[in-house]
């Protein structure tokens, strides 16, 4: 981890997005099933101390978000159906919580890596603020992408390697079920 992870691809391949919705385990569970992703990973993004460690960023003394690198193919799922899925499998309206989870690491932020993101992010958000999905007003960030840490090993892909711990049943297995009956038709085979 001594260098910030910048993925840039080329055109026409995969695109990376960058999404903090509370803890990284929930999210990277649900990306890692859907249809196109090519790989998720935790990590931090967003904040001001030079690769981080979990417990630094626990403390929310370092500015980092949970979030989730996203490697996808755009022939296959869009920026703009990566947020659909985003958006039913946490809640936009909560500032620096998700559920007992409570910090400015859990917020809510998409990290865009370029300007088509970041106009499809507002777009989505004024969708669903003027669809009046929710009682409250949206609270996610559209912030600029400036550096990924990923986390340490033992946090990837966490809910595949303990499905039977409390957490991931308590929490994490209902955000999954929610996510795959919502969207069966787009899970990886």
């Amino acid at each position: 981890m001594d260098q910030p992870s910048q993925h840039t691809p080329a055109p026409g391949q995969s695109e990376v997005a960058t999404l903090a919705g509370g803890c990284f385990w929930c999210l990277e569970a649900v990306f890692d099933d859907l249809k196109g992703v090519q790989d998720v990973v935790s990590g931090y993004s967003g904040g001001n101390t030079p690769r981080p460690s979990y417990q630094q960023v626990c403390s929310g003394m370092t500015g980092h978000a949970e979030v989730v690198q996203v490697t996808f193919d755009p022939a296959q799922v869009s920026f703009e159906e990566l947020l659909e899925v985003f958006f039913t499998i946490h809640d936009p309206t909560t500032l620096n919580r998700q559920g007992a989870d409570v910090g400015t690491q859990y917020r809510s932020a998409v990290f865009y890596h370029s300007p088509q993101q970041k106009e499809t992010a507002e777009r989505v958000i004024r969708q669903l603020t003027e669809a009046k999905v929710w009682d409250r007003p949206i609270v996610t960030e559209v912030t600029p992408f400036a550096a990924f840490y990923p986390a340490e090993d033992y946090h990837q892909e966490y809910f595949a390697h303990n499905p039977e711990q409390g957490y991931c049943r308590i929490v994490i297995a209902p955000k999954v079920a929610k996510f795959r009956a919502k969207f069966l038709e787009r899970l990886k085979a």
